[in-house]
């Protein structure tokens, strides 16, 4: 798609139309006006794109792909388009003569209020990544009204406010009220006899809520293809019950249209009590229900009710355990209403379903009470424990008389208050299972989902993760861009490895040189940002050692902040001087009911407090903990920094794709030997990665005789770290706030690892800074980051997803 065609006066007489015509601004225009306008003139150049693709993709000539995932985080869409329409000189010409300034009016639109961390992003990437390749891929998600929520910081502690991203209406979503369906809960199964005389069995005395969807262009790489995001919101069938409003019980004739909309009120409610399960287990319902009817209405329309061919067209890839009802809603479609027999359903289902799973931990996998389920979703129930059986049945045959095999693998956890287990309904009703990294998806098989890989070893796959090239590196670092491009040509922003043709510039001195100046206005403009946000001067000639990401134990935020206090502690000894300069940047979101989570943020910003305002440490260390972390921060944030933190227990992290974001950007990592880290240090080579820290085969044996006091005494630097937290310096009014993480350190049991890897992390970083204070050596390592990142281009993976599961083109 080449929009050079179109002249900047073209699009400057567009955006004052949309003023005029569609915003009725006849006064001064706002810059959120002018953001809207602009955003409403950019979307007209992808109308006509848009529909040629829906109506090529109503012909059933290939196999359409649903991408179903509670999550899409997309940050902001406006710059995208500029992007992949090829209009950047246009629009800034075109502000430029309105009086206004392109990055002033892009940074009027809020971020998408649609995910909350690295899966809803993933799910952002891979969208881009199916319109680059033209793939016929729908995205089907829900339209949150509210973000996660808005992360304040008042007296280091995290104050979560409302993220009320659609309060002043959103341009890029079109309302699709002809595609509303009806989503049922409650109610009660019915067995009935039909016109032949055979039992069925029908949902009856439901508490119905429409689905209304939105629908959002995602347009690919200046290529003439946009495909769709399709986003249901939730509204009430009466608006409220007349008789009992005119009757003055206001409350009641509302109480059920305010129910039906919560539903779509609020991304992923805090679950830690009842409502908040049931509310989840709505959402995560209302989006299988209304995606998988939307997809079956097309169906019905062009071949009525014979679905023997459907699975030779349809496929559905289950975005973590969110969506897996979409098993079980798929089987009620089919049987109940549209008479298919089961056996004939089951096989319609099993070969169009396919799962994703994104986590090594236990506790993260999805499980709901039977009892809730029973209540909410009735007919659903029946159809699960059916499943079950007949799945049963197979185990059994499989192995004669293991019961307690058939325990394990049964849908449903037994005791007091028995479970359905999610992931093993996704697992059961899928021909592809697939993990997102290699080490990730081996520890599935021989762990988490082992009795099911020893069942189907042919249903298990991998497919590592990647990111969109477009946004991470071609959009985001625009000094960067400009030195590739001279360097190597501009092909690599659609095949990521051209980039590998920067290997021999690694060397080069003058090459060298041009690569720290570019990295060096990187960082001006992250200091710009970290000052703006967090009142921190960040000198740009420290090393930017940088962790952001969500707040979780898992991920070690605890062991990045022992670091940053063993730093603290060697300067305030008289030991400056081996202390290359550091800012370290922490910044994510701790889920609100996660309590430990939510002291690491406390503690972070308590020790920022004391290390920037002691006089000794100003000239060699600066900590900052950045609120409210997301897409548009991280695209400041990753071409700035030098060393990016990925430091999870080994076994723990998945993947990751911050990982990948920052290595794309030139950082060099600094992790263990886990998720896609394993691959991102296969691809550079270990001279050009800070590796520490015990592996996943190394942990368990080291589990046995785990005692971190001893630990601690033995190392003289740990024992001054635990020292200064233990004796409040960090906490001097807030006597006792931190003895849970203190605990959490000198627990046995610490699933975690902390002590256990202090001494090789706090080795691995004074490599890190060794390296940097050679600029040339660190300008290599950055340079051959940036050189092999080519695997990790979401189109990669896209590309192995559409060959090897999707079986489309």
């Amino acid at each position: 798609m080449n929009m050079k065609s179109q002249s900047a006066d073209t699009l400057k007489n567009d955006v004052e139309q949309h003023l005029l015509f569609t915003l009725g601004r006849f006064d001064k225009a706002m810059d959120k006006d002018v953001c809207k306008a602009l955003s409403l003139a950019v979307r007209d150049q992808l109308m006509e794109y848009w529909q040629q693709q829906s109506l090529k993709e109503m012909r059933y000539e290939k196999k359409r792909v649903f991408y179903l995932s509670l999550e899409f985080l997309l940050g902001r869409s406006l710059s995208n388009a500029v992007l992949n329409l090829d209009l950047d000189e246009q629009a800034r010409e075109a502000l430029d003569a309105l009086g206004k300034v392109y990055e002033e009016i892009e940074s009027e639109e809020r971020d998408a209020g649609l995910g909350n961390g690295g899966l809803g992003r993933l799910a952002a990437c891979f969208m881009d990544s199916c319109a680059m390749l033209k793939l016929p891929v729908r995205g089907y998600g829900i339209r949150y009204e509210y973000g996660m929520f808005h992360q304040s910081i008042i007296e280091g502690r995290q104050v979560e406010q409302p993220d009320h991203w659609l309060m002043s209406g959103h341009p890029w979503e079109i309302e699709r009220q002809d595609r509303t369906c009806v989503v049922k809960f409650y109610g009660r199964a019915e067995y009935f006899a039909n016109d032949a005389g055979k039992t069925c069995i029908r949902w009856v005395d439901t508490h119905d809520v429409f689905a209304v969807p939105y629908d959002m262009p995602i347009p690919g790489y200046r290529n003439e293809t946009v495909n769709t995001l399709r986003l249901w919101k939730a509204a009430a069938t009466d608006e409220f019950n007349l008789k009992d409003f005119n009757e003055g019980d206001y409350a009641d004739a509302v109480a059920q249209k305010n129910l039906a909309e919560q539903i779509t009120m609020v991304l992923y409610p805090n679950d830690a009590s009842e409502n908040g399960k049931e509310l989840r287990l709505r959402q995560q319902y209302f989006l299988a229900s209304a995606s998988l009817q939307d997809v079956i209405k097309d169906w019905v329309y062009e071949f009525g009710r014979d679905f023997s061919k459907f699975d030779k067209f349809h496929c559905f890839q289950l975005n973590d355990t969110h969506p897996t009802l979409a098993v079980a809603e798929l089987m009620r479609l089919l049987v109940d209403v549209y008479g298919v027999e089961w056996d004939e359903a089951w096989a319609v289902t099993s070969k169009t379903m396919a799962y994703t799973n994104h986590t090594l931990l236990p506790e993260a996998l999805e499980r709901w009470p039977v009892r809730l389920l029973g209540e909410l979703l009735p007919r659903l129930l029946q159809i699960i424990y059916e499943i079950n059986a007949r799945f049963l049945a197979e185990v059994a045959h499989k192995w004669p008389g293991d019961v307690e095999r058939q325990r394990r693998m049964s849908l449903i956890e037994e005791g007091h208050d028995p479970h359905v287990r999610m992931a093993y309904l996704g697992i059961v009703g899928s021909f592809s299972v697939n993990g997102v990294a290699a080490l990730h998806s081996e520890l599935l098989t021989k762990g988490l989902f082992k009795d099911f890989y020893q069942m189907w070893p042919e249903k298990f796959n991998n497919k590592t993760n990647g990111v969109t090239p477009r946004r991470w590196l071609a959009h985001c670092n625009k000094p960067l861009k400009a030195l590739l491009n001279d360097s190597i040509g501009s092909k690599w922003v659609t095949n990521l490895n051209k980039l590998d043709k920067l290997t021999p510039l690694a060397d080069d001195a003058a090459f060298q040189q041009k690569w720290l100046e570019v990295k060096q206005q990187n960082k001006a403009q992250l200091a710009h940002y970290v000052e703006e946000r967090c009142g921190i001067e960040f000198p740009t000639e420290f090393i930017f050692d940088v962790q952001v990401k969500r707040i979780h134990e898992y991920k070690r935020q605890l062991l990045n902040i022992l670091h940053a206090i063993h730093l603290y502690d060697k300067i305030t000894r008289g030991e400056a001087d081996d202390v290359e300069p550091r800012c370290i940047l922490i910044g994510g979101k701790a889920a609100p009911g996660y309590a430990i989570a939510k002291l690491i943020i406390k503690l972070t910003n308590n020790v920022a407090s004391v290390i920037n305002s002691d006089s000794r440490a100003r000239e060699r260390l600066k900590l900052a903990f950045l609120p409210n972390y997301n897409v548009s921060a991280m695209e400041v944030i990753c071409p700035g920094t030098d060393l990016s933190e990925q430091i999870s227990t080994a076994g723990k992290e998945a993947s990751g794709t911050g990982n990948m974001k920052f290595m794309m950007n030139g950082a060099v990592t600094i992790g263990t030997y886990d998720g896609a880290n394993i691959e991102i240090l296969d691809a550079v080579g270990e001279e050009n990665f800070f590796l520490f820290g015990l592996k996943v085969e190394e942990i368990g044996a080291y589990r046995l005789a785990h005692q971190p006091n001893q630990i601690i005494a033995a190392d003289e630097d740990l024992e001054r770290v635990m020292t200064l937290l233990e004796c409040g310096h960090f906490s001097m009014f807030e006597k006792g706030i931190f003895e849970p993480l203190i605990q959490s350190i000198l627990n046995p049991h610490d699933p975690w690892m902390v002590a256990a890897d202090f001494r090789a992390y706090i080795n691995a970083q004074k490599d890190a800074a060794t390296m940097y204070a050679d600029r040339s050596a660190w300008a290599k390592a950055s340079i051959l980051n940036t050189a092999k990142s080519g695997k990790f281009s979401s189109d990669r993976t896209i590309a192995e997803y559409a060959r090897e599961i999707w079986a489309t083109e």
